[in-house]
């Protein structure tokens, strides 16, 4: 396998669900994709929930997961849908892949069962800037596909324990796969749905992270608070935070609504400008991650080549 194509790839993957994992897929991968690079979305869960945070919920476009349960269970060539938003394709997520899970879990290959997912990115790895795969909370099967795939494990986690649990649960699901792919590494842990104001529950969860996992730099500096208002109506609407931030921006003034010349009903919460800035905040911390692991590693081979070339002189 070339895994040179899948170099890009980032699995949001925690062990517990309500981590926040779909909604920072989706957010991340609109917010990379409006800055002009192609994305690739993969929506793992059979709950299918990007669906709605996408918008394409129901419609023609909306498979459930029927085209890459194919993909994954018996190798059938599977294409995403595409430009659901500007540069931004979906393997769509579903019901299906329940079906898929279970046919991986009792295959008798099961190395080729845990690369499944790999041998149908390989090909198009190199179409796309940045892949994103969107992990099922406790479906072995799928995360072990998904992990086999990634280069880089992006983990959601809240301040809760329970929620720490499911991150140390990651860690067992990487060491699963690291045979088949020894180059996979944890790009960091963010936390999600925090309050504003919870500094100390923040700095207490960062500690015990770090204590964990057992590295400084493992938690994001970005973290993505709490706002059930934004959550739903971006759910509801189909829309990404930073949608729903264009669409407050272009609503009537507070004092238009109380002169009574404009409307405020149907408008984007308050909240919404907020949690934009923390998912924008957190694609460029996530893209600069990456960047700067990119950059280090060319460097090294560069000089690795420069051992070997000094080498070769001397002999």
């Amino acid at each position: 396998m070339d895994r040179t194509t899948l170099r890009r790839v980032v699995a949001v993957i925690n062990g517990k669900g309500g981590a926040g994992k779909t909604s920072i897929t989706a957010n991340v991968a609109g917010l990379v994709a409006n800055s002009g690079f192609r994305v690739l979305v993969v929506d793992m869960d059979p709950q299918g929930n990007l669906a709605e945070d996408f918008g394409y919920t129901q419609g023609e476009a909306d498979d459930q997961g029927q085209s890459l349960a194919a993909a994954l269970a018996f190798g059938q060539p599977a294409t995403p849908r595409r430009d659901v938003r500007p540069r931004l394709d979906v393997f769509v997520g579903g019901y299906h892949l329940d079906a898929a899970a279970a046919a991986l879990a009792a295959a008798k290959d099961q190395v080729g069962a845990r690369l499944a997912l790999a041998r149908v990115l390989e090909p198009l790895g190199e179409d796309y800037d940045l892949v994103l795969i969107d992990c099922p909370p406790g479906i072995e099967a799928l995360q072990n596909a998904a992990a086999a795939a990634a280069r880089w494990a992006l983990v959601p986690a809240r301040s809760d324990a329970s929620s720490r649990k499911g991150m140390l649960d990651v860690a067992r699901r990487l060491d699963a796969v690291v045979d088949l792919n020894p180059d996979l590494d944890l790009l960091g842990v963010v936390l999600f749905g925090t309050g504003t104001g919870a500094h100390r529950i923040k700095q207490e969860a960062r500690e015990r992270i770090v204590e964990a996992l057992g590295a400084e730099d493992v938690v994001l500096t970005t973290t993505i608070r709490h706002s059930e208002a934004t959550a739903h109506a971006a759910r509801e609407r189909g829309q990404l935070v930073h949608e729903l931030e264009e669409e407050a921006r272009k609503g009537p003034s507070w004092w238009q609504i109380r002169r009574g010349e404009a409307t405020g009903a149907g408008g984007a919460p308050r909240t919404a400008g907020g949690v934009a800035e923390d998912y924008h905040a957190l694609a460029e911390e996530i893209v600069a991650r990456i960047t700067a692991a990119e950059a280090a590693q060319a460097e090294h081979l560069e000089q690795l080549d420069q051992v070997e070339q000094a080498g070769a002189v001397g002999a």
